[in-house]
């Protein structure tokens, strides 16, 4: 399997083609293990108060490219105030 960066890049360049399995790495590289209840989504905790959660599901094994785009957009945010 590709490693995180490799990962990231082509969720970047292509939120369409990204398989479910490598975005379930790069979620719990960033927010750790997925809490599952039991049903088809995994949700990952982020650390900021609101909506704390990153919620994915497999679609035939490919992840939906909103999700992607969300899972993007969250680690941009956790990436921002790392840096402050």
């Amino acid at each position: 399997m590709a490693s995180v960066a490799k990962i990231l890049e082509a969720m970047r360049a292509n939120p369409k083609g990204i398989r479910y399995d490598e975005l379930v790495k790069v979620c719990q590289h960033y927010f750790g293990p997925a809490r599952t209840g039991g049903g088809s989504h995994a949700v990952f905790k982020t650390p900021w108060p609101g909506d704390p959660r990153v919620n994915i599901q497999n679609d035939h094994g490919k992840a939906k490219a909103y999700q992607v785009r969300q899972v993007l957009a969250a680690i941009d945010k956790l990436e921002e105030e790392g840096e402050s």
